[in-house]
């Protein structure tokens, strides 16, 4: 456990602590399925909340972002002071992204966003948006959404050592850059982690 809150591969773990690549392998999965099923269960945010889409993975060469193939699309939703709540989308339409923010977000929360389509309807709903313009600039004074993109840039390198990650199994490792995030410190994390695995039977 202490490995794993270390960011020390399954791989490297096993030789370190002397047990066999497939036992750390598997213990290591065992934890992101505990991760999984505690950071589904939590609150909706309110107040100011940020939120934003992401891609992953995917051929190098080519298109980048929205429209991108092979790509893993990623929705994120993040209470400025507070945590980050992930899932994986199908595409980022309002159609998609409005339900979700329904489900996640308190009514008249203020939600900041970027400047892309699939958030217009925001404006006509029962939260408060601002948008920022990136074409413009990153910020202007309380209207951005800085902190969500530091969780990409964070996921992203967390899961770059990884060299490659099975596509069903990404959900997980989603959840472990989401934990990662939201329970900073290593002894934060390793002491969540005590406890969540308490109530595993």
């Amino acid at each position: 456990m202490e490995m794993f809150v270390a960011e020390v591969t399954a791989r490297k773990a096993a030789e370190l602590v002397g047990v066999n690549y497939h036992t750390a392998h598997l213990f290591y999965h065992k934890l992101r399925q505990i991760i999984a099923t505690h950071l589904e269960q939590q609150w909706p945010l309110q107040g100011e909340v940020e939120v934003d889409e992401s891609y992953f993975g995917g051929q190098r060469k080519g298109k980048r972002g929205r429209g991108a193939a092979g790509k893993m699309a990623v929705f994120g939703l993040l209470k400025r002071g507070g945590q980050v709540t992930t899932c994986l989308v199908t595409d980022a339409s309002s159609s998609t992204l409005m339900p979700l923010i329904r489900r996640q977000v308190l009514p008249d929360s203020l939600v900041y966003t970027d400047g892309w389509k699939g958030y217009n309807a925001l404006d006509v709903s029962e939260f408060r948006h601002q948008r920022i313009n990136h074409s413009q600039a990153l910020v202007q004074g309380r209207n951005h959404i800085n902190g969500i993109e530091n969780f990409w840039s964070q996921a992203k390198r967390v899961l770059r050592k990884y060299n490659g990650i099975p596509r069903q199994h990404f959900y997980l490792f989603l959840k472990e850059c989401e934990f990662r995030f939201n329970y900073g410190s290593a002894k934060q994390q390793l002491n969540t982690l005590k406890l969540w695995s308490k109530f595993i039977p």
